[in-house]
C-alpha cells in the first residue's frame, strides 16, 4: 500500500470510529489516539479483519493484539459463540466472545472509542469496510480459506491465513499467483517457521553437520476415525445463525454436531485430516532447510478408504529431484501410530511428533523445541555452527512490518504456496489410489486423470473462487 493512501484511510477510519456519536471531528480525537509517549500514531497501525472467529480465529486474535501496530476494526463469523472446552482452544469463541476481547484490548491500550464491527458474512465486511481495512486475517475452517483470501487480495489487502493454505491444490496455486500479481504482504500460520530451534535446525542442515540428506521421515500421532455421513438432521443451534454460510462453497448438506467445531478437518469436504492439518507444521522443516519447491512423485496409503472423510492412519512418500549441490530427496510422512522405522533400528526416542533427516555422516532429529544429533557418541564434542538466520521479531510482527512496507515474511505466501501444494498432493494421491507423477507447471498428475477430482473441486453457485 502507498503510505499516503494508508494514513487517508486510517484517519478516515479513526474519524468514524472515534466518540460515542460515530463522527467527531479529527481535532478533538484524544492525544493518544494520535500518538505520542508510549502511543503507536495512527500512521503506524495496520487496520485487521478477522474473518473466522473460531478456537483458531481467537488465538489468531489474541497474538495479533500483542503487536503495539495492529487493531482489530472487524469480524466476521456465522457462528455466534461455541464451547470449545473439549479442545485445546480452551472455553468459548466465535464472533460475540472475539468482538468483546477486542473491546477489552481496546479500553486497556486507551481506546474505549474504537469498536470492533461485527458481520456474519465477510464478504459484505470487504464490501462495506474495504476502504477502511489494510488486511485481514482468514482463520476459517479450511474450505473456505482461498475464498476469503483471494477476495480480499483482489481488493489489494495484505493476507495472513491459517494453515494450510486452503483446502486444495488448485485453489493453493491461484491464491500463491493472485498475491504476487497484487503485491500484497501476506503469511501462512505456521508460526514455528518464526521460533529459534526451527532455524537452528536449518543452519546445522544446511552447513552439512550430518552430511548430504536424502531422506527425511515426519509424522504426528493422533487422527480420525472414518466414520459414516450422519442420517440424523438435527436442528440448527441457535448460535449457528446462518448455517448455509458455514457451508460456503462446500456441497451442502443438512447441520450435524459431528462436523463442527473443530471435528470438521476429519471431512474431506472441509478439511484434509492429520496430514491437512499439521503437515504444514512439520513438512515445512523439511522444505526449508533442504530447498525443497515441487515434488516429482508422490504415493500414499492408509487404512480405510472411506468417501466421507480421512482414514485413521495415512502414510505418504513425496519424491524431489536434485537441486544444484544437493541430491534428490526422498520425504516421508506417518499419523497415527505409524513411526518411521529408523526410530526401533536406531533406539531414537519416539516422541508424539518430530522430523528426522537422515545424512550421510548421521541422524538430526527435530521438533518444535528441540534438536538432537544421532549417534551421539560420533557428535559428543560438536560445536554448532554460528547462527546466521536473523531472530524473528515474531510470526505475526513478520507479517505486519511486510504489511507496512518491510521485508517480506518468511512464510508467505511464495514460500508456503509450494509447502502446501505438496502437504495436499499426498491426500489426492491417497484418495486416487496411485502414485501420482507430478507436473507442477500444468498442475496434474499426468499418468492419473481420477486425480483431478481431487486437485480442482467444484463449488456451490456463488462461491467461485
Amino acid at each position: 500500500m502507498k503510505l499516503t493512501e494508508g494514513r487517508i484511510r486510517r484517519r478516515e477510519f479513526l474519524r468514524r470510529m472515534a466518540g460515542g456519536a460515530g463522527v467527531v471531528g479529527w481535532t478533538i480525537v484524544p492525544r493518544y489516539v494520535l500518538g505520542g509517549p508510549g502511543h503507536t500514531p495512527p500512521s503506524e497501525m495496520v487496520n485487521v479483519a478477522v474473518i473466522g472467529a473460531g478456537g483458531q480465529g481467537f488465538v489468531n486474535t489474541r497474538e495479533l493484539l500483542r503487536e503495539k501496530d495492529a487493531q482489530v476494526v472487524a469480524v466476521a463469523d456465522p457462528v455466534r459463540e461455541m464451547d470449545y472446552s473439549r479442545f485445546y482452544y480452551g472455553g468459548a469463541a466465535g464472533r460475540k466472545p472475539v468482538a468483546a476481547y477486542v473491546r477489552r484490548i481496546n479500553e486497556k491500550r486507551g481506546r474505549p472509542q474504537l469498536r470492533c464491527l461485527e458481520y456474519l458474512d465477510f464478504r459484505k465486511l470487504l464490501d462495506e469496510r474495504g476502504r477502511e481495512l489494510d488486511a485481514v486475517l482468514v482463520a476459517t475452517p479450511d474450505h473456505v480459506h482461498a475464498t476469503a483470501a483471494a477476495a480480499a487480495i483482489r481488493m489489494g489487502k495484505h493476507v495472513y491465513c491459517e494453515k494450510p493454505l486452503a483446502h486444495d491444490v488448485h485453489e493453493v496455486r491461484r491464491v500463491t499467483e493472485l498475491a504476487h500479481q497484487r503485491g500484497v504482504a501476506t503469511q501462512m500460520g505456521i508460526i514455528n517457521h518464526a521460533k529459534t530451534n526451527y532455524r537452528r535446525v536449518v543452519e546445522w542442515i544446511r552447513a552439512g553437520v550430518i552430511g548430504q540428506v536424502r531422506e527425511v521421515h515426519v509424522w504426528c500421532n493422533e487422527g480420525w476415525p472414518p466414520r459414516d455421513r450422519p442420517k440424523e438432521t438435527p436442528p440448527i443451534p441457535d448460535a449457528i445463525e446462518d448455517w448455509d454460510l458455514w457451508i460456503g462453497p462446500a456441497p451442502y448438506r443438512p447441520y450435524h454436531p459431528a462436523y463442527m467445531p473443530v471435528t470438521w478437518r476429519a471431512w474431506w469436504d472441509f478439511g484434509n485430516g492429520r496430514l491437512g492439518d499439521m503437515g504444514c507444521h512439520l513438512i515445512d522443516l523439511a522444505f526449508w532447510a533442504l530447498d525443497l519447491k515441487r515434488p516429482e512423485t508422490v504415493e500414499a496409503e492408509g487404512q480405510p478408504h472411506h468417501p466421507e472423510g480421512y482414514p485413521l492412519w495415512l502414510t505418504a512418500r513425496w519424491t524431489f529431484p536434485a537441486r544444484g549441490g544437493r541430491p534428490p530427496v526422498t520425504l516421508s510422512w506417518y499419523d497415527n501410530d505409524k513411526r518411521p522405522p529408523h526410530l526401533k533400528e536406531h533406539n531414537l526416542p519416539n516422541w508424539p511428533q518430530g522430523v528426522l533427516f537422515v545424512g550421510s555422516r548421521g541422524m538430526l532429529l527435530a521438533d518444535y523445541g528441540r534438536r538432537e544429533l544421532y549417534p551421539r557418541e560420533k557428535f559428543a564434542d560438536f560445536q554448532p555452527p554460528a547462527p546466521s538466520i536473523p531472530p524473528s521479531p515474531g510470526h505475526k510482527a513478520e507479517w505486519l512490518r511486510a504489511c507496512k512496507g518491510g521485508a517480506p515474511a518468511l512464510a508467505d505466501f511464495q514460500y508456503s504456496g509450494p509447502l502446501t501444494e505438496t502437504v495436499l498432493l499426498g491426500t489426492v494421491a491417497f484418495r486416487a489410489r496411485e502414485k501420482l507423477h507430478w507436473d507442477p507447471d500444468d498442475l496434474r498428475a499426468t499418468n492419473c486423470p481420477e486425480a483431478e477430482q481431487f486437485i480442482r473441486r467444484k463449488y456451490r453457485k456463488g462461491w467461485m473462487l
